[in-house]
């Protein structure tokens, strides 16, 4: 089964939650359907209208909202007051405001990251879990990204790192530098080659006409993702593996690209050895890409059992 046909949004709107942010939410599908929330990656890559079609729209409620900083939200690539535990609060504030008492969390790379540690922090508002490409902030995860692709794509990290060099040995702490300064000369381009670097290592088979990431574009997803890594996520070292017995009652299924380079594979193998409840499905011919044709009916067919388990 590939994705639900195209549908557009019944109710949208924007949530002040402090600090001067505000987000984007919309809802689609049965107004009286179970939840189901999107947790988009990055972070800082916002929603597109494609990710309602992942659900059923004749038995899900389907709610998508921009994190902070991101798509629709405003103010726009802000990483002031921008935390996963913001973020946190943010989705809990979005649940009251819908009256939704429990949802299924739905999230892929950096989603999976946020919907762990939003389950973690609130299992009893949980119904369940699709994870993709796997992404637990460990330490070994960011210094994979930034370090080890170069082993699979050698050419696009060549010109990841030649961006910043003599700026330091410290690639990750140049880009932040870049990345955060208020001259558009300076962290446009930026953002342009790290959103570039990161696209070309995201498919299996790459696109046969990649275009050059826009600057003002790619300024969200660059800027939040580098702002996340220098801090680590805003997680204790471990923390979402260990706090795996906090949401270990409830299911889960994590399907995963065998040749996903940007999250490997043994994150998800990891999380699933941890997680009595949890099923890992291992996509043969996919990378990270959620859009990627094998990964997308893995993942629809993982919402569709999870309609048949989840209350």
């Amino acid at each position: 089964m590939d994705l639900f046909p195209p549908i557009e949004p019944y109710a949208w709107g924007a949530l002040e939650v402090g600090d001067g942010h505000t987000l984007y939410w919309e809802e689609s599908g049965n107004p009286q359907g179970p939840a189901v929330l999107f947790v988009h990656g990055g972070p800082g890559a916002g929603t597109a209208p494609p990710y309602r079609r992942f659900f059923d729209p004749a038995h899900w409620r389907i709610v998508l909202f921009d994190q902070r900083g991101s798509g629709r939200s405003v103010p726009y690539a802000e990483t002031r007051f921008n935390t996963t535990g913001h973020l946190i609060a943010d989705m809990e504030k979005l649940r009251r405001h819908l009256a939704v008492d429990r949802w299924l969390l739905f999230g892929g790379s950096w989603g999976s990251t946020l919907a762990l540690a939003y389950g973690q922090a609130h299992p009893e508002r949980v119904t369940g879990f699709v994870l993709r490409g796997v992404f637990l902030f460990r330490e070994s995860e960011t210094e994979w990204f930034l370090h080890g692709m170069a082993a699979f794509y050698p050419e696009a990290h060549r010109r990841f790192v030649a961006h910043v060099q003599g700026d330091g040995g410290d690639v990750l702490a140049a880009y932040h530098r870049r990345l955060t300064h208020p001259d558009p000369n300076i962290h446009l381009p930026a953002a342009r080659m790290w959103s570039g670097y990161e696209e070309a290592c995201a498919r299996l088979v790459a696109r046969p006409d990649p275009v050059e990431p826009d600057g003002a574009a790619a300024l969200a997803m660059a800027r939040m993702e580098c702002h996340y890594m220098v801090h680590g996520g805003f997680l204790r070292p471990g923390q979402l593996l260990e706090e795996v017995g906090r949401i270990a009652h409830l299911p889960a299924r994590i399907v995963q690209g065998r040749y996903d380079v940007i999250c490997p594979p043994v994150s998800a193998f990891d999380l699933a050895q941890a997680w009595p409840k949890a099923r890992l499905t291992v996509v043969a011919e996919a990378g990270h890409s959620a859009m990627e044709p094998g990964l997308r009916t893995a993942l629809v067919a993982a919402v569709e059992e999870m309609r048949r388990i989840c209350p």
